[in-house]
């Protein structure tokens, strides 16, 4: 993640994704705490995500929304989409992200959509392939979006012009 990213400076939305009950049994009976999944962007290639958990839902999804600002990514976007197709792995967890052509939209479910909608992605076609929990799919984004490079980049690391790499 990227450390060099201030929270602070950036006009940061936020998106629930997931609040979780979970319980632990104790001698008296169960004691219950929630665990909330948060997505925050500027809508303009930064995003991030957290996660929080706590007696009630507003203080864990403070929590995870403080959590997520620590965890800030730049997303490379070329005019409304992403540079190229990749793969984002973590766990079981395994979303294709395709770039598509402008007025398509983001056709995506669920925790992904949140992501890219935050992240400023206007137009992508994802498919979720493997694990369905939220914090896997997210995570699996994230490192696709991380693995992103933009084809000026590429070219300045091969000392060649973009149109050389282009062919």
């Amino acid at each position: 993640m990227n450390k060099n990213i201030d929270p602070n400076k950036l006009d940061l939305e936020e998106r629930v994704v997931a609040v979780n009950r979970v319980a632990k049994v104790v001698k008296g009976g169960r004691n219950f705490r929630f665990a909330a999944l948060v997505v925050v962007g500027d809508k303009n290639g930064h995003v991030g995500f957290g996660t929080g958990k706590a007696q009630e839902v507003p203080e864990a999804i403070k929590k995870a929304v403080d959590d997520a600002k620590k965890n800030l990514i730049t997303v490379p976007i070329v005019g409304t989409t992403i540079p190229h197709e990749i793969h984002g792995q973590f766990g079981s967890g395994n979303v294709l992200l395709k770039p598509a052509a402008e007025g398509t939209g983001v056709i995506s479910g669920g925790p992904v959509r949140a992501i890219l909608e935050l992240a400023g992605v206007g137009d992508i076609l994802t498919k979720s392939l493997g694990s369905n929990t939220p914090i896997n799919m997210i995570r699996a984004t994230i490192n696709g979006l991380t693995n992103l490079k933009r084809a000026e980049d590429v070219a300045k690391l091969r000392g060649k012009s973009v149109e050389e790499l282009l062919g």
